[in-house]
């Protein structure tokens, strides 16, 4: 330090005091960013969660319809018998079913 300057314009001091501000914003940083997960990669993880929640939700929505689909299909006289009819061209006796072919 030069005689008659003051400690804040030494140029060395102030060299050292931008290093050390310099190196722990970067400690900064590395405690946010760095490391094996980093503030993004966590967020993208949240993300993905989400979409695998969201999925889940629709899939249990399905498998609702489905077993409700099912236990109409085993016990509904009304259900099985429109199934017989659309699926398999069931008549009841004294009925006549018409098929119309494309030409």
């Amino acid at each position: 330090m030069a005689k008659g300057r003051p400690a804040e314009r030494d140029p060395k001091a102030i060299a050292r005091r931008l290093a050390l501000w310099g190196f722990w914003l970067f400690v900064a940083f590395w405690a946010v960013q760095g490391g094996e997960y980093g503030t993004t990669d966590l967020l993208r993880q949240r993300g993905r969660v989400r979409e695998a929640r969201a999925r889940v939700d629709s899939l249990e929505r399905v498998v609702r319809e489905l077993r409700e689909q099912k236990r109409l299909v085993e016990s509904d006289p009304v259900t099985q018998e429109r199934i017989a009819r659309e699926e398999f061209g069931m008549v009841r006796e004294g009925e006549l079913l018409y098929r119309f072919v494309d030409p």
